[in-house]
């Protein structure tokens, strides 16, 4: 299978630096249709807007994005990034999703996620102690439902039980379904027992801080049965591809900073990245994708080498790049590096059969 690449984006509404005037809600959509056009234009393999339930984001309802970018695309692949199933309704979330790949002509996907973000439990009526567990069951009903149809599903504690009911529409295929891991060993655990291959998001740390993860997971995996093909690995990480190594650093760290300490986990209380540290995140041992093509490449095989990864997304405007910079880097990220990255990766590959 051929390496893929891909943009995240949460669609943040963050002041402009210069005027701090935040885009409209209106704004942020069109800007999304926008890049996910352009990532389809120069061919990229994924576009993935992630879910968030508060006044500073725009996507809180992600499948309604991508089908709206269905529309516009002919050939990219659409996904949540994720979908925060402990607070979703399995079966509408299967609903939405399989519409999505009638409209798409088959290219939806879903990664599901615990979810960083907490702000939809309390929204949706549910206890964040329960936060694990709703997430457990509520995976174990979807996967249910994706597999046959009327569903038989026992219910639990979180999930209604279900009697030969029938749950339509059905996707073209199989649904993908993802699972968003943050690098706890149980999560990649249980996802390789499930056979399902995993996100892993590095936002911050050493590139390699998620080695003993992928070994358990493709440990569990195989004791359970299910094929290496199966056990697909994926990093999502921040990042910007610019024309220059500095350029790169210098466009991404001011908007980064902000979206650390505005956009994250709660509101207004992030923390503070100093520029030292941004720049130690975008050397070859850190996790960030930033820098030039050839740095944005090496870094890839890096995380290939490393994690025997097949898809890479990169999560790019985080706290409000301006469009024009946002659509350069996935311009560069389609047209200079996914070639290099599978005529490099496909030569590996066959170099080891």
């Amino acid at each position: 299978m051929s390496f893929e690449l891909g943009a995240l984006t949460f669609g943040e509404l963050t002041a402009d630096l210069n005027t701090r005037t935040a885009p409209s809600p209106r704004q942020r959509v069109l800007d999304t249709i926008e890049q996910a056009v352009l990532a389809d234009q120069v061919g990229l393999d994924v576009f993935a807007v992630g879910e968030h339930h508060r006044s500073d984001f725009v996507a809180s309802a992600p499948h309604m994005l991508l089908s709206a970018i269905a529309a516009r695309t002919q050939n990219i692949r659409l996904t949540s990034g994720v979908t925060v199933l402990g607070s979703e309704d399995p079966v509408r979330v299967f609903e939405n999703f399989a519409t999505l790949d009638l409209i798409s002509s088959g290219r939806a996907e879903i990664i599901v996620g615990r979810g960083s973000y907490s702000e939809s439990f309390p929204l949706f009526g549910h206890d964040l102690e329960d936060y694990a567990d709703l997430f457990r069951e509520k995976l174990d009903a979807l996967l249910a439902i994706r597999a046959t149809n009327p569903v038989t599903w026992k219910g639990g504690a979180f999930t209604t039980a279900l009697l030969k009911a029938d749950i339509a529409p059905r996707p073209l295929g199989q649904l993908p379904i993802w699972v968003g891991v943050g690098g706890t060993l149980a999560s990649a655990v249980r996802t390789g027992s499930l056979g399902l291959p995993m996100a892993l998001a590095l936002l911050l740390g050493p590139i390699d801080q998620f080695t003993r993860s992928v070994e358990m997971y493709r440990e569990a995996g195989a004791a359970a049965g299910h094929s290496q093909d199966d056990l697909r690995v994926s990093i999502n990480a921040h990042g910007y591809v610019g024309s220059t190594s500095q350029g790169a650093r210098n466009t991404m760290f001011p908007y980064f900073q902000i979206g650390m300490r505005e956009n994250n986990h709660q509101r207004g209380a992030g923390f503070n990245i100093p520029r030292p540290a941004f720049d130690a995140q975008a050397t070859q041992r850190g996790g960030l994708l930033v820098g030039s093509t050839q740095e944005i490449i090496d870094k890839l095989m890096t995380y290939h080498e490393l994690y025997g990864t097949n898809r890479a997304i990169f999560q790019m405007g985080f706290g409000g790049l301006p469009q024009r910079e946002h659509l350069a880097s996935i311009e560069r990220l389609g047209v200079e590096v996914a070639p290099v990255i599978r005529r490099e990766t496909a030569s590996r590959a066959g170099r080891s059969k």
